[in-house]
């Protein structure tokens, strides 16, 4: 499984670890990943995401899940996520 948000396309990035005697390590640092389920409105389900901390609190920003996944561009999100995303749309435009 890797470590990338589904939502924001956030994953590892590559820093120092650096010492007291200022001796410099290479390491990374991990996004802040959750498995959540989310509710969709449109679909009147829940949609089982892994996403980072940041992103969750996006999607509450933004007023939902659905909501989030109509303004967000498609090459940010997971090729799960983008399949949500065609489903909130067409039960939209239905309604």
């Amino acid at each position: 499984m890797s470590r990338v948000c589904e939502l924001t396309g956030k994953g590892p990035m590559t820093g120092n670890n650096v010492s007291h005697a200022n001796n410099k390590t290479r390491r990374r640092f991990l996004p802040n990943l959750n498995d959540v389920t989310l509710r969709s409105e449109a679909l009147s389900r829940g949609i089982k995401l892994r996403i980072t901390a940041a992103a969750l609190r996006s999607v509450d920003h933004r007023g939902g899940l659905d909501a989030y996944l109509i303004k967000a561009k498609d090459g940010e999100l997971s090729a799960n996520a983008l399949k949500v995303k065609k489903e909130v749309v067409k039960a939209l435009a239905t309604v």
